[in-house]
């Protein structure tokens, strides 16, 4: 009984525990809905999950079903982010603790029975409890927006720190963690909203499906805007997470966080003002030029730290002592490369579409433009999971051959995958649609091959993160007790405050 009790207590009373938690609920989502698209299809495996499972699938419900799905999947990764901030940003105990309980109820609760009611009938009780979950998941937005207020003086910085501050010392890291999680607030308001009026003016849509439609409602470009800012949020967060992971500082630093505050500003504003103004792209290329050059200093910096430590021995390294040093730790240098590659197959995309949109890809086919958006942002999304999962393995203490083999797997796999599925979406540039058989089969073929190897590598890892869950002095059990000693040490500093603000006022009373 106490072998399960404490194993209980890690997995969802610590911050890593729970990260892990939710983690495996992803891989398991992802591994049993991919099932139902793509190759399996033909394979036939979508109808031995449907009968297995007893799915109940109607073919008018598809869009509803995906929206489930990616909202689902979109709160849990949300959730392993706060866990992240919750633990690396200074904060109170008691509010990581509200925090982490709050965001946890409601990504399950959501997970559960948002999935039930899209995948296994329509039981609208599962649909109120899905709500209920997305509510509660805002409210831990909330909490963490209140914990991570920057002008509190406990948070701010002395004259001189290394890291980006104003002239009064409030951190300005700590700010562009506040900025995007207000920004995701002001967001996810827009999709609630929308939602509130289904089957009121509003109905049932896939963005990539409406690309041609000459005049769409306020409400469907609400939606537009609120899931492509709500994805770059994401994008945000993780940046700022491994920014502060690689220990990012200086004077790039110091140029990076104003940047970065002043991108989400203005990308958000964009992205949620497209359902007014007609020039609101304009916006939001202006912002993510800022996002992207505080990216940029990230890389810059990341890099060049790992080059000064691999080479800290060698009096004058050449380029291959410095190439070796930086290409060592793939966990370490590849969330730097992940955003350099993203730039070939996400912004780079992104920005030569909107320039050429009516002189070439209007000119499309109606169905190779809703490929190259569909993989568009599906490709950003991925990219995404595979940094977060780069920085939870260095969490996890995966040394030696493992974590050189996990990174590398991780990196070249994911970069042939989402590079074959930029060739594919993009394919009519260069081969017209009566020779496109020869890249269509050759990029399917990278496409399946580099995310199966992804997900296998994903399952090991998943699979040796619960043997060693079941070792009496697994890692797990380093990462508990480590951290029940930093709680335990913040619940004193706790105490010992209060108690001194207590003596204060018995103080004053008594003068």
């Amino acid at each position: 009984m106490q072998f399960i009790k404490v194993r209980l207590d890690y997995l969802f009373r610590s911050t890593r525990g729970l990260t892990l938690v939710a983690i495996a609920v992803v891989s398991i989502i992802t591994a049993i809905f991919g099932t139902l698209s793509g190759p399996m299809v033909e394979w036939g495996i979508k109808d031995i999950t449907v009968r297995l499972l007893g799915m109940k699938l109607i073919e008018t419900e598809r869009e509803g079903r995906i929206i489930m799905l990616y909202h689902t999947i979109a709160m849990t990764v949300l959730a392993i982010e706060v866990y992240f901030m919750t633990e690396m940003l200074p904060m109170k105990r008691h509010e990581q603790v509200m925090i982490n309980g709050t965001i946890t109820a409601g990504y399950l609760t959501a997970a559960i029975f948002g999935l039930l009611f899209a995948y296994w009938g329509h039981n609208f009780t599962y649909h109120g409890l899905f709500l209920a979950g997305q509510s509660l998941v805002f409210f831990a937005g909330i909490l963490l927006l209140a914990a991570l207020w920057p002008w509190k003086k406990e948070y701010r910085l002395e004259k001189g720190s290394p890291y980006a501050h104003t002239k009064s010392g409030i951190d300005l890291e700590r700010t562009a963690f506040f900025v995007m999680a207000l920004a995701a607030l002001v967001s996810a308001s827009f999709g609630a909203v929308t939602g509130s009026f289904w089957s009121n003016g509003h109905e049932t849509f896939l963005a990539e499906d409406l690309i041609r439609v000459p005049h769409k409602t306020y409400l469907q470009k609400a939606i537009i805007g609120h899931l492509h800012i709500m994805l770059t949020l994401v994008a945000v967060a993780i940046t700022l997470i491994v920014g502060r992971w690689m220990k990012f500082k200086g004077i790039l630093h110091k140029i990076a966080m104003p940047l970065m505050i002043i991108g989400v500003i203005g990308t958000t504003t964009g992205a949620l003002s497209v359902v007014w103004l007609e020039w609101a792209h304009t916006i939001i290329y202006v912002g993510s030029t800022f996002i992207m050059l505080a990216a940029l200093m990230y890389v810059i910096y990341a890099w060049d730290s790992l080059i000064r430590e691999g080479t800290a021995g060698i009096r004058k390294p050449n380029f291959f002592q410095k190439l070796g040093a930086l290409l060592k730790d793939p966990l370490k240098f590849g969330p730097g490369w992940q955003m350099v590659f993203m730039n070939f197959t996400v912004s780079g995309v992104g920005i030569f579409m909107a320039v050429k949109l009516e002189e070439i890809f209007r000119v499309w086919p109606h169905r190779e433009e809703r490929v190259t958006l569909t993989g568009h942002w599906h490709i950003l999304a991925a990219l995404i999971a595979t940094i977060i999962l780069m920085y939870f393995a260095d969490l996890s203490g995966l040394k030696g051959k493992a974590r050189k083999w996990f990174g590398w797997l991780l990196i070249i796999m994911s970069d042939i995958a989402f590079g074959s599925a930029t060739l594919f979406s993009m394919k009519r540039l260069f081969v017209d649609e009566i020779n496109q058989q020869g890249i269509v089969n050759t990029t399917m073929l990278l496409i399946d091959m580099g995310l199966g190897i992804l997900l296998i590598a994903l399952a090991i890892f998943m699979i040796w993160r619960l043997y060693d869950l079941l070792q009496k002095k697994g890692h797990w059990a380093l990462e508990y007790a480590a951290e029940r000693r930093v709680n335990a040490e913040a619940e004193l500093a706790d105490q010992k405050r209060k108690l001194e603000e207590l003596n204060a006022i018995l103080k004053e009373v008594s003068e």
